[in-house]
């Protein structure tokens, strides 16, 4: 698979607490460069990231990020603002201590909260399956595609772990049609990537492969 091709399936990431504004832009640039599929970037910076791009990237936001224990009302109002201020696609994330409770009435009542907030945009269901045991993991894939949600996503990238092949492979066989996957962290190679689409994602949460591609780049130039 060809690293362009690669690159059009990953939301360049950049969610850390200390991102500046010249951060944000300098990874907007690198996406519309690049050809990613978006660029996932703090609510924050959503108006202003918007207005730069000016139609030339896609913009992904994170709601009730990084724990997922905002209320449903809280999640549903940040969405509701972050497509006001342009975003194109949203990640939200669960709230695991229902799950581990096992109200998933619960969880799936929270996500169509959300999905009911942005209509005509994509929704991606942070799910955290490093917190999750393969029980409750396949469980969400139910849920999530209840839900009227567009993927089911692994990880925050803040929990302490991140996608792996095992859960990627275990979405594949229980999502249900129509139901897409991403994964996100710890993705930090071309051979990682072909790995995860390879065994069924669609969208992968990275910052380090326009990275790598910036580093072939180089290397082609000399």
């Amino acid at each position: 698979m060809e690293l362009k091709d690669i690159l059009s399936h990953v939301d360049h990431t950049l969610l850390k607490q200390t991102a500046t504004w010249e951060d944000i832009r300098v990874l907007i640039d690198d996406a519309i460069t690049y050809g990613t599929a978006s660029v996932c970037i703090p609510p924050q910076y959503i108006r202003q990231g918007a207005e730069y791009a000016a139609g030339k990237m896609k913009m992904c936001t994170v709601i009730g990020f990084p724990n997922g224990y905002h209320t449903t009302p809280v999640k549903a109002f940040e969405t509701k603002q972050a497509c006001l201020d342009g975003a194109d696609e949203i990640d939200m994330v669960i709230h695991v201590g229902m799950v581990k409770m096992g109200k998933y009435d619960a969880v799936l009542e929270d996500i169509k909260a959300v999905r009911a907030a942005c209509p005509g945009k994509i929704l991606k269901v942070i799910i955290e399956t490093c917190l999750l045991t393969d029980e409750e993991k396949i469980k969400m894939c139910q849920v999530v595609g209840e839900s009227g949600a567009d993927y089911i996503k692994t990880s925050t990238g803040f929990a302490g772990g991140g996608a792996t092949l095992h859960d990627i492979e275990l979405f594949a066989a229980h999502v249900p049609a129509g139901l897409k996957i991403k994964a996100a962290g710890g993705i930090s190679s071309v051979s990682d990537a072909e790995a995860f689409l390879a065994a069924g994602a669609d969208r992968l949460g990275t910052s380090r492969l326009v990275a790598e591609a910036k580093g072939v780049e180089a290397k082609e130039k000399y």
